[in-house]
């Protein structure tokens, strides 16, 4: 009977055991990639780039509380290689699933494929963008190629911003008219704000090459950039009040205090009347009324250069504003969004193209736009405050000197997008910042690029020696192509 019994259970065993059907499916850990996944994985990792420490430290919108390694420019050494495994690689595979014959019709889950095709474009020339402007040479045309290619050789930057002005325009081109995109937090879908956008990166790029032998290519560029439409709105990074994708200022917050907002930027703005103080830094508590309502003379910046900043209190300085999610979970906002790029950002580009003769139009006029947005941008416009901010000498426009009008102007704008500052700042040359005196570089200024991973030395020594070589040298001291002041 026992055997009998035993053979019956083996029998319904191999009858149940014909058709697993979904139980060896993990949706969680789908086989085949979604491209609406590997979109939403890649514009996350948009944070990293509007988030970021570093940028902030270096043009002293923030000083560090604590330790401040970071602010004499121990960090200069940075890492490229996870933005090729991370977002670059979500967004070639997108581009790769969306034009195999084999594929692209399963991928058609994301949206049409030529759409899907052109955000992931669009996207990718965001990312080696910024990541050009902080080492210069890296890989570009050889990227991206998995085992086929090891060893890819680097890119000059001059290359890669023409190739990238070619690839927004191929990418807005392409555009079908078919469904917009899933997985897309930035835009929702909507092919309309990804092509103003692209509009939008193009005119960020040609006035970076404003200086460079390609000034003429730059003209031409941000014209048509501008002709074809550029934001009118700001694009803000949309964060979420949840750990899974909270604003990372909250994040730092949370259970420490490391960055405060500097007295270069605070003393600057508060000596003009500035009331975007108010909304960039949080009330100083030895100085603060606790009514709610921060005003000037509460904001109260941190020593950038203190020899010893453990010694001063907390109590004394002003954090970063809650505005931009910081101040801890107390005061702190967990879902403020981040600036990607602002109506700010494309009023002073374009104040500056009138100067350079690339549109026409009234520089005085973009450059008041730019800044009346940016103060409407952080919620403090009053037009008797403005109109008194403006008229100072220090903020009046002159076309006399309207490099050093709009470089300190965007500076004070570009808050908290710290990457973005530094590039422009490296252009500019405005304000004229003093180095950290206890700064870690060998000619004690402030980095004007950052420095190869130790690994490409290693690994991929011929293309990095090549770099190295057309560049000049692997330091924080290299100027990049377009920074020529």
């Amino acid at each position: 009977m026992r055997k009998a019994a035993l053979m019956a259970g083996m029998v319904l065993l191999l009858i149940s055991c014909d058709d697993f059907g979904d139980t060896n499916i993990d949706p969680n850990n789908p086989s085949e990639a979604r491209p609406e996944l590997l979109l939403t994985g890649a514009q996350r990792s948009v944070s990293s780039v509007v988030g970021a420490v570093t940028g902030n430290l270096w043009v002293q919108y923030m000083a560090e509380t604590q330790y401040n390694d970071d602010s004499r420019y121990a960090n200069s050494n940075a890492n490229f290689n996870g933005w090729y495994t991370g977002p670059l690689k979500n967004l070639q595979t997108i581009i790769d699933l969306n034009t195999d014959e084999a594929t692209r019709g399963n991928a058609l889950s994301g949206g049409s494929n030529a759409n899907q095709i052109a955000v992931a474009r669009i996207l990718k020339v965001y990312f080696f963008h910024m990541m050009t402007d902080r080492w210069g040479y890296i890989p570009y045309s050889d990227a991206l190629q998995g085992s086929e290619n090891f060893s890819p050789q680097y890119d000059s930057q001059e290359e890669i911003y023409l190739a990238l002005i070619d690839e927004l325009k191929a990418a807005v081109a392409q555009m079908d008219g078919g469904p917009g995109v899933n997985g897309d937090i930035l835009f929702s879908g909507d092919m309309g704000q990804w092509t103003i956008f692209a509009n939008s990166l193009r005119a960020r790029m040609a006035i970076r090459m404003a200086g460079t032998g390609q000034s003429s290519v730059a003209a031409t560029e941000f014209a048509d950039a501008v002709n074809s439409g550029v934001i009118s709105a700001d694009i803000l990074y949309p964060y979420v009040d949840s750990a899974d994708n909270e604003n990372p200022w909250y994040s730092r917050f949370r259970t420490r205090t490391d960055y405060a907002l500097s007295d270069v930027l605070a003393g600057y703005m508060k000596d003009l009347g500035d009331l975007r103080a108010t909304k960039y830094g949080n009330p100083a508590p030895d100085v603060s009324n606790n009514d709610g309502i921060t005003t000037l003379d509460e904001i109260v910046g941190m020593p950038y250069d203190a020899e010893n900043p453990g010694n001063i209190t907390n109590a004394a300085i002003s954090f970063p504003g809650a505005a931009i999610g910081a101040g801890g979970p107390s005061v702190g906002i967990q879902n403020a969004p981040l600036p990607i790029i602002t109506v700010s950002e494309m009023h002073f580009a374009m104040a500056e193209a009138v100067e350079r003769g690339w549109i026409s139009g009234s520089a005085e006029q973009y450059y008041l736009d730019a800044i009346q947005a940016s103060w409407e941008q952080w919620e403090v416009f009053d037009q008797a405050a403005f109109d008194a901010y403006v008229a100072t000498e220090e903020v009046a426009y002159s076309s006399a000197n309207w490099d050093e009008k709009i470089g300190k102007q965007k500076w004070v704008a570009l808050y908290p997008n710290g990457y973005e500052a530094w590039a422009e700042w490296r252009r500019l040359g405005y304000p004229e910042l003093e180095p950290h005196p206890q700064a870690f570089t060998e000619d004690a200024q402030i980095p004007v690029r950052q420095t190869y991973p130790t690994t490409e030395s290693q690994i991929n020594e011929a293309a990095y020696n090549a770099a190295v070589s057309a560049q000049g040298a692997d330091s924080p001291s290299t100027h990049l192509w377009w920074d020529i002041d």
